[in-house]
């Protein structure tokens, strides 16, 4: 069936985006057949009803079961969209892609009006966090003394991942209600306090020069306008290189080697 409305989709850089890409237009192809057809018959009633062919009411109505049998072939469509397309759709995207060492995992934390994305660094561990800490130096109370959180990188607004790599994203929020959306990576997730959704997808291109949008599908206050992030997907010798620097960025300076106190002879010549 022809592609209706995939030239006015943002571009797709994720592995399941075709399937759901295709379920879109069959949906939109049968909108637009229920539309034609009952425009039609809109039509064909008030010409075929009209007043001057039909002076006197009838008040025994249409006797035909052609409406029965048209509503009926809508459910029918309906349900193998329902269950041979949106189902398996679904339960595709919400299943992990990859053994869990494969796969990178980062945590996204909404809050008014910012997304905090949280690295675990090169250990692939995330450091404990505590809500007491948070800051606005350490929006995320991470815990200074937990060894495991270190190398942890935090930033704010910017979500690197490499390619062709299952991408693990628990998405949770700080205060209100938010929406995590990736329209190249066809993802739209609420975050919600309280609790941390696992979102999965598979990027299948590189952003390049591009900064791909992260947009907040939820009025989260007055602020909504200005809490967008932007999405970079790296080859996975740039992103590696890009973790280890940000990680480097963390570790104390190299402290000077101590150096032997001179002589007392030696002291002497040099003042002499």
């Amino acid at each position: 069936m022809p592609d209706l409305i995939g030239k006015f989709f943002p571009p797709d850089a994720s592995a399941h985006g075709p399937q759901l890409d295709h379920m879109t237009n069959l949906v939109h192809w049968l909108m637009l057949i229920l539309f034609v057809g009952w425009g039609a018959y809109f039509i064909f009633v008030l010409f075929r009803f009209r007043s001057g062919r039909n002076p006197q009411a009838d008040h025994g109505g249409v006797k035909s079961h052609y409406s029965t049998y048209s509503e009926v072939g809508v459910a029918v469509v309906e349900a193998i969209l329902l269950f041979a397309f949106a189902i398996p759709a679904w339960a595709a995207w919400v299943s992990p892609k990859g053994s869990e060492a494969d796969t990178v995992t980062v945590r996204v934390v909404g809050e008014q009006f910012a997304w905090n994305i949280h690295y675990p660094g090169p250990d692939g561990a995330f450091g404990a966090r505590h809500p007491d800490l948070m800051s606005s130096s350490n929006p995320l109370g991470i815990d200074p003394e937990d060894p495991a959180g270190t190398d942890d990188i935090v930033a704010i607004n910017q979500l690197r991942l490499p390619v062709d790599r299952p991408i693990k994203v628990l998405l949770s929020s700080k205060d209100v209600i938010h929406s995590f959306g990736l329209p190249v990576m066809r993802v739209k997730q609420d975050a919600i306090p309280g609790l941390e959704v696992p979102v999965y997808f598979t990027p299948v291109r590189v952003s390049g020069d591009e900064q791909w949008e992260i947009a907040c599908a939820q009025l989260c206050g007055l602020g909504h306008y200005r809490m967008r992030g932007f999405l970079t997907i790296l080859p996975q010798a740039e992103f590696d290189q890009w973790l280890a620097a940000e990680a480097a960025k963390k570790l104390p300076p190299p402290a000077a080697e101590p150096q032997p106190e001179p002589e007392a002879g030696e002291a002497i010549a040099e003042v002499g």
